[in-house]
């Protein structure tokens, strides 16, 4: 299952040289990703921290492909790609209205045991995402 999540650049989101700064690509695919556990895992954040059930970034390969200018709507697609025990990955793409993509990444999350800050068992409703 993919997902969309859409957004309008602000100014406070672009730095000096005049495009988006690198980092908030990350912050848009943040707020992707929760719209993914939400709509797909059927998680919201409340859920998560309600059952100590935490996905933490372990890693993030992102590649940067065009610039990102102020005022330029964009949408954020993801969709998850792989499951281990513990751990998932889910590949997120930024495109403009052109279709043009700007951003690409692939991203690794280990669930973990919010008190104990421990890795734990993927939930079986992560589980059941990959297997539908």
């Amino acid at each position: 299952m993919k997902t969309v999540f859409a957004h309008t650049i602000r100014s406070t989101e672009v730095d000096l040289i005049g495009h988006v700064h690198h980092a908030k690509y990350l912050e848009y695919m943040e707020w992707a990703r929760n719209d993914l556990m939400e709509e797909a895992c059927g998680f919201t954040l409340e859920e998560m921290m309600s059952r100590n059930t935490l996905p933490v970034i372990v890693n993030v390969n992102i590649n940067y492909r065009k610039e990102l200018k102020l005022g330029e709507r964009v949408k954020v697609i993801s969709w998850l790609t792989r499951a281990g025990q513990k751990s998932f990955t889910m590949r997120q793409e930024v495109w403009t209205e052109d279709d043009i993509c700007s951003c690409e990444a692939d991203v690794t999350m280990v669930m973990i045991d919010g008190e104990t800050r421990r890795s734990i068992e993927l939930p079986a409703e992560i589980r059941a995402v990959f297997e539908a």
